[in-house]
């Protein structure tokens, strides 16, 4: 499709109202919210293979490895109503781009249920009612960590922090159920201790979802780590309706190992997070502890058996393993500690693109 005269000017200039850089291919969900946002404004374009550091503008193209059309349908098909877009490769001063065209929607385009908009170079979730203010200190300073954290991250990040917001929003407004005495005492109400336990195994489970979201955006930005690493058979390929589809499946596949507990193994056998180099020993241990939790939390109703207690020395074999809301906020803040680190470092390496 022809990308319009005054799109392709823009190319070169800073990042704006009507203008995204991204360096490499976002997953379809960024793809879509970038969409969305310049719709509900006044239009704009998202130019792949250019990258804005600073106050210095560097073209390096688009590999043909990515697959930027089928990722741009896709985003497209995850809006509602679907608003008018023009894709296409061009070249710009000697380097192929793709370049996905967006016009202004006459009527609200979503994502998700969520409407966003463009404001000067960022991306806005609009909202339709304020957000109510967290009143506890400490998980208010918390919650600003990570909306903080939100404007600088990966699009598997950001999806993490949007949930433990959730997270801290629910312990703020019930306090007389999960921690009636105060933050270092367990509640004694059976919902309130159903709940924590709930919440808590929400996060571990979130912090594996991130895991595999983070492999999908590094397999997606650079195709040959997977090449590298993937053992696969025809039919795994014939499976699948896309390439898309393909990186989705085989990194959920690589989180078996993390699902089980076994954050060693899970490394292990990830090349492209082993080189992180971000997972010493005592970083390891500690998640482990906190999948140890979710497990126990999950599968066995917070009852200590003997394989927790081989983790947890002090706890009492059929005993009931209750959290305070300290301890909670202890390993939750551990856990974004570990995200951010993770993040940062892949980010950086694999020139992933920033989720705005």
């Amino acid at each position: 499709m022809e990308i319009a005269q005054d799109v392709l000017l823009r190319i070169g200039q800073p990042e704006s109202e009507l203008l995204e850089y991204k360096a490499v291919l976002p997953p379809a969900a960024t793809v879509a919210q970038l969409i969305c946002a310049f719709s509900n404004a006044n239009g704009g374009a998202i130019v792949l293979g250019v990258i804005e550091d600073g106050k210095e503008i560097v073209i390096n193209g688009l590999s043909d490895d990515f697959r930027a059309v089928q990722i741009t349908r896709k985003a497209i098909d995850l809006l509602s109503p679907p608003p008018a877009v023009g894709y296409d490769y061009v070249v710009h001063r000697g380097k192929r781009l793709f370049v996905v065209d967006v016009k202004k929607s006459l009527v609200e385009v979503s994502l998700g249920g969520k409407v966003y908009v463009r404001v000067g170079a960022q991306n806005a979730l609009k909202l339709a009612t304020p957000v109510k203010a967290i009143r506890d200190a400490g998980l208010a300073r918390l919650a600003k960590e990570l909306a903080d954290d939100r404007k600088s991250c990966t699009a598997a990040r950001a999806k993490l922090l949007d949930h433990y917001d959730s997270v801290l929003r629910i312990l703020d407004g019930l306090p007389e159920l999960l921690y009636p005495k105060g933050s270092s005492v367990s509640t004694e109400s059976p919902e309130g201790k159903m709940l924590m336990r709930i919440l808590f195994s929400s996060c571990a489970d979130t912090f594996e979802t991130f895991m595999s979201d983070l492999l999908y955006e590094i397999y997606l930005a650079k195709p040959q780590t997977l090449k590298s690493e993937a053992t696969v058979t025809v039919k795994d390929v014939l499976d699948c309706s896309d390439m898309q589809e393909f990186i989705t499946r085989y990194a959920k596949e690589k989180l078996k190992k993390l699902q089980r507990g076994s954050v060693k193994g899970f490394i292990a056998d990830n090349q492209a997070i082993k080189s992180l180099n971000v997972f010493d020993v005592a970083r390891i241990e500690e998640i482990e502890k906190i999948l140890q939790i979710r497990h126990l939390y999950t599968h066995q109703n917070g009852i200590v058996d003997d394989r927790f207690r081989k983790a947890f020395p002090s706890a009492s074999v059929n005993d009931e393993y209750r959290m305070t809301l300290d301890e909670f906020m202890s390993r939750f803040e551990y856990l974004t500690q570990a995200v951010k680190s993770v993040d940062e470092v892949a980010r950086k390496k694999f020139k992933l693109s920033a989720f705005s």
